[in-house]
């Protein structure tokens, strides 16, 4: 299918709808960076791969999607749905697809507030790296401390962050600063498969491999006072980013779950235009089994974030000899989920199930499920960039609400596969020329940090301000990396 594209702004573009879209797609992009992605749709359209612009197309032509398929600006190819993708779907008539979701449920990111300043740990950066790679288990097949029985798993996934917390890993006060409180309703442990159960046992508490990391940063500038005063943001504040998912358990929820949505597919005569798109109506029965075992998955991964903070906490205060206590969640936020969310349908309320894949909910200032703390000006968005650049702190806003469900970017987004990245750049070269500039690099793996290699990634700044122009986030601060440990 060929793609009709106008511009309806500097920073935002229009799929216009063809063939079997039900609705049009809308791409937040500047002029170059949309010639990239109509360059690369011509390139890979013709060679047996779909194009981050053609998986905007494809759910974009998905039953029951409302308004647009959305991409943000960190868009790039992935599995069915692009990455920075966002499809909500109507409850009635509607569908639910693993590739919505992907298969490191409820990956996200959670930001911790040091009482210390950059000056109080740039003489302690490698002791301090030294120590959170000693403390937090991370690398491909790590195991933490905390080792549990099915019984115990099968707790953890219905309860999420409380149950880590009630375990002495953290504080009360870190739910009320956790997206959902660290748990969504209707989550079935008996719809997850015991294999799924069984590589989760020894997982909880550990980073993994990947593009998933523990980062000591720093503000170095702030962009909004009011909102940076409402997060307790002050420039040179030091801060730890855990970046993580739900881990093996995860990855086989979603592995099982693809073959259960395709026979849905088939037996609902739904049309799919990519089998990676497989899907089944949310009420349906499949549907229903996929959505239940999928939050056991969210909930897990926030469990994970929990504990990875208590170990993270300890940590710091082992080298710097401040209390744990005194180290404060900013926030923890998802990338990586579908749900079920209310919005404004053309003035009217409705119940949307809202699949967000490499793309972080950002809800606007007034929405009760934000902070009280916060709610003035909105939920934090924590993005990432990479561990020789800069991340960001944004805000959601009504913009973003009225345009894209409340969403936001992730990340910075891939320019290049882990494969070409590995071909460009050697793991030791990377940590020595990042060490040359200060930021601190600790991984169990060369060939790991060669795959998250700065150049690998897309330029975080332009991303995050062609999302702030647009309106729909806001930038807060941005932070730089003094010490990174990756998996």
């Amino acid at each position: 299918m060929s793609l009709k594209i106008k511009r309806l702004s500097e920073w935002v573009c229009e799929l216009e709808k063809t063939g079997d879209m039900l609705v049009p797609g809308r791409v937040y992009a500047d002029k170059e960076t949309m010639e990239e992605l109509l360059k690369d749709y011509d390139e890979k359209r013709t060679g047996g791969f779909t194009p981050a612009l053609g998986q905007v197309l494809n759910v974009a032509c998905l039953p029951g999607i409302v308004n647009a398929s959305l991409a943000m600006a960190d868009i790039h190819p992935g599995y069915g749905f692009p990455i920075g993708g966002v499809g909500a779907f109507d409850i009635e008539t509607g569908v639910i697809s693993v590739a919505g979701v992907g298969f490191d449920i409820n990956c996200g990111v959670r930001v911790l507030k040091t009482p210390l300043t950059r000056s109080d740990v740039e003489p302690i950066k490698e002791a301090l790296a030294n120590q959170l790679f000693r403390d937090v288990p991370s690398g491909v097949g790590s195991t933490g401390e905390i080792r549990l029985k099915e019984n115990q798993i099968d707790e953890l996934l219905v309860k999420g962050s409380k149950y880590i917390i009630d375990r002495g890993y953290g504080f009360a006060e870190d739910l009320e600063y956790t997206e959902e409180n660290g748990a969504v309703p209707d989550a079935l442990p008996e719809n997850v498969s015991a294999r799924a159960k069984e590589r989760q046992f020894k997982q909880v508490g550990t980073l993994g491999s990947g593009n998933h990391y523990l980062e000591v940063q720093y503000v170095e500038e702030i962009f909004d006072n009011e909102a940076a005063m409402a997060y307790g943001l002050e420039k040179d504040r030091v801060l730890m980013a855990i970046h993580c998912g739900s881990r093996a358990l995860g990855h086989q929820i979603g592995t099982d779950y693809l073959k259960t949505l395709e026979a849905a597919s088939k037996k609902y005569g739904i049309p799919i235009r990519d089998r990676e798109l497989v899907c089944a109506p949310v009420k349906s029965p499949e549907g229903q089994r996929y959505f239940t075992a999928m939050n056991c998955g969210i909930n897990c991964a926030f469990a994970n974030r929990q504990a990875i903070s208590h170990l993270a906490r300890l940590a710091f205060s082992r080298v710097t000899g401040t209390k744990p206590e005194t180290i404060k969640l900013l926030y923890d936020v998802a990338h990586n989920t579908c749900k079920i969310e209310t919005h404004a349908i053309n003035g009217k309320t409705k119940k949307l199930l809202v699949h967000r894949k490499g793309a972080t909910r950002a809800f606007g200032p007034g929405r009760i499920e934000v902070p009280a703390a916060y709610r003035k000006v909105g939920q934090p968005l924590l993005v990432g960039g990479t561990m020789g650049t800069a991340s960001y702190i944004l805000r959601g806003t009504e913009k973003g609400m009225e345009d894209c469900f409340g969403s936001a970017v992730h990340g910075a987004g891939r320019a290049l596969s882990r494969q070409r990245a590995k071909r460009q750049w050697r793991g030791t070269e990377v940590i020595r020329e990042l060490g040359e500039k200060g930021i601190i690099i600790r991984s169990g793996s060369k060939s790991g940090v060669a795959e998250e290699a700065p150049g690998a990634y897309k330029d975080v700044d332009k991303v995050v301000n062609i999302m702030h122009n647009a309106g729909v986030n806001a930038k807060v601060a941005r932070l730089r990396p003094i010490a990174c440990v990756k998996g």
